[in-house]
């Protein structure tokens, strides 16, 4: 969500201030500058370096002048949005805030292309607000590194000086992960191999035969018995890279149906419901993966109706997600089956499996397809991509199998799954990212966060005046990179617009439409119908009401197969009118403000499939 939390019991005397009287009036802004402690998405703090016009920058500029920024998971953003966090750590370091990066899976590249944008920044404030202003000695900026068993700090006044910190804390680290005598996590690869993969609908029902087949066989490993009723019991996460594919192939189990003998418990979960109904199967999910007392989970009174419904020995309860299940979920899954995209992505995954529960694991517990749906769908193209780190061009991967794309310490690396990986990189000159799945990785973190020309070769790019007798040498094509708005010099990135417009945070390439699901009030009861809102540049929203047109409300029986059921999905009528009725609205109302979220749009032609069970996606032409 992109809220921030609310505060209450602000208390300051901005009123008596100039500027922040004026400022305060409007109450978000209020609540961003005078909480005491403010959480909130990233997107209320990158005004601050990206805003063209409308003083949408001053708010958060002045939060970052009074506060430390703390940035969780700061790698989990997208390629193209580390310029603008590159950016927005620039100007904590210009206007002195401290900065914490707060990740188990930091690559090098990524840290160093921060610390550099905030060394930056901060030399420019010790220069103007330090204790010697005017200073031309760059300065030394204090580090801290800390995890669970080590903490050590160092001056650093160079980017040199920092990573060679950085390195030694690393190997150090990873020393630790490599002696760690009780693994909880082993993955193993699993060949995927789909029939007639030309055709989509082939493609989806066999996924969804080798998804199922990889259930079971974890299943047999790791499951808890019942106490009630002595039934074989284990969560488990199927994660896949993709919304579309994954409805599609929901709907492919549903129509395979399971083996006699088990039971599965199906709930997707991705980006694509309705606000109101995600929350609902966030909040389940919640309760239910919450694995510290394990034996808990089998009182709850709504396992206890799956469990109880159902005859079958073998029952699975399964969550067939989208990356939305690698961070931000206190999860605890008994397995995974993982249809793979980055390394990075892999091990974040493996951490909600054996979450909450200790105890070693001798037997693999997380299955890794040795390819994704996309490779099969065009061969020879990028197949690790959105989400993933090819990009079809220059970094183009010359197999798609993880058996060739990982080197064979990094397939043992599989048997103890952990962060090294990622926190380690090779040598620069050593990178092969056309080979390698883990080098990839490391590559483009380093073309889009680190310096991009020599510094030799700057000068001629933004115009400076050759040495008189010296020829001049004809400038290169400049990499446009996140380094360039701390490397330019100040007059050509820092006071104007362009590398903002070029490198957009959160940069859609498709258009988007804001979906609601509304309710109409009629004699007959609440009616459920689609209202599309197109936001357009300058022209503000316009709704239209296009239930037949654009809208197909997928029928009950599509989620109904033998010995498998729907878990986890919620009536939206009934869910809109519960909620309604605690804030005291109109049910209508409530649909309104809970019931929307936003849908890429394909083409002109574009329609969209929507059931409470999966959510919207694409219809199908």
């Amino acid at each position: 969500m992109n809220e921030f939390a609310q505060v209450e019991g602000i208390e300051g005397n901005e009123d008596a201030h100039p500027l922040l009287s004026r400022v305060t009036r409007d109450t978000k802004v209020r609540q961003l500058l005078a909480a005491p402690l403010l959480v909130c998405t990233i997107d209320h703090l990158v005004p601050a370096t990206e805003s063209q016009r409308g003083g949408r920058q001053i708010a958060p500029m002045l939060r970052l002048m009074s506060s430390d920024l703390v940035l969780d998971e700061p790698d989990d953003f997208d390629l193209g949005d580390l310029p603008a966090l590159g950016r927005l750590v620039h100007w904590a370091g210009l206007l002195g805030a401290r900065v914490l990066l707060s990740s188990a899976t930091l690559a090098p590249a990524l840290v160093q292309g921060l610390f550099e944008a905030y060394l930056a920044g901060r030399r420019e404030y010790a220069r103007n607000r330090g204790a010697q202003p005017g200073n031309a000695a760059p300065p030394a900026v204090c580090c801290l590194w800390l995890d669970e068993h080590d903490q050590r700090h160092a001056d650093c006044a160079s980017a040199d000086a920092f990573m060679a910190q950085h390195a030694s804390y690393v190997q150090s680290r990873s020393q630790r992960l490599a002696s760690v005598a009780e693994v909880r996590r082993r993955a193993a690869l699993l060949p995927l191999r789909i029939a007639n993969a030309q055709d989509a609908e082939a493609r989806h029902a066999g996924f969804a035969q080798a998804m199922l087949a990889a259930a079971m066989a974890l299943h047999a490993h790791h499951h808890s018995l019942d106490p009630h009723s002595s039934k074989r019991i284990s969560f488990g996460l199927v994660r896949m890279a993709n919304i579309e594919p994954l409805v599609d192939v929901a709907l492919a189990l549903f129509r395979q149906g399971v083996a006699a003998g088990w039971q599965v418990h199906l709930c997707v979960y991705h980006a694509r419901f309705p606000l109101l109904l995600r929350s609902a199967i966030e909040q389940r999910l919640d309760a239910v993966l919450n694995r510290r007392q394990s034996e808990a989970v089998f009182d709850r009174p709504d396992l206890r109706q799956c469990i109880d419904g159902h005859e079958a020995v073998d029952q699975m309860f399964i969550v067939l997600g989208s990356p939305v299940t690698e961070v931000g979920r206190d999860h605890d899954y008994d397995w995974a089956v993982v249809e793979p995209s980055s390394m990075r992505s892999l091990i974040q995954l493996a951490g909600r499996v054996r979450r909450h529960r200790t105890g070693a694991c001798t037997q693999p517990n997380i299955a890794v397809l040795d390819t994704n749906l996309r490779h099969f769908q065009a061969p020879g193209g990028a197949a690790f991509r959105w989400p993933g780190f090819e990009d079809g061009d220059t970094f183009l991967l010359a197999s798609h199998r993880l058996g060739e794309l990982l080197r064979p310490h990094e397939i043992d690396g599989l048997n103890t799954i952990d962060a090294r990986p990622r926190i380690q990189s090779p040598a620069p000159e050593q990178l092969q990212p056309q080979r390698y799945w883990v080098d990839l990785e490391h590559a483009r973190l380093r073309q889009t966060l680190l310096r991009a020309v020599p510094a030799a070769a700057a000068t001629a790019l933004h115009g400076r005046a050759p040495v008189r007798g010296v020829a001049r040498q004809p400038p290169a094509e400049p990499l446009f990179n996140g380094a360039t708005w701390w490397l330019a010099p100040p007059q050509d990135a820092l006071l104007t617009h362009v590398l903002p417009q070029r490198q957009r945070f959160r940069q859609q390439t498709r258009e988007h439409v804001d979906v609601m699901l509304l309710l109409n009030d009629d004699e007959d009861g609440m009616e459920l119908h689609l209202a599309l809102e197109w936001v357009k540049r300058g022209t503000g929203p316009r709704s239209v009401n296009v239930t037949r047109e654009c809208m197909e409300l997928l029928d009950d029986r599509l989620v109904q197969g033998e010995r498998i059921a729907v878990w986890g999905a919620f009536d939206y009528v009934q869910a809109v009118s519960a909620l309604a009725h605690s804030l005291g609205i109109a049910p209508a109302g409530c649909a309104q403000r809970y019931g929307g979220m936003a849908l890429p749009v394909s083409d002109k032609d574009w329609r969209v499939r929507f059931h409470p069970a999966l959510g919207f996606t694409s219809a199908k032409a």
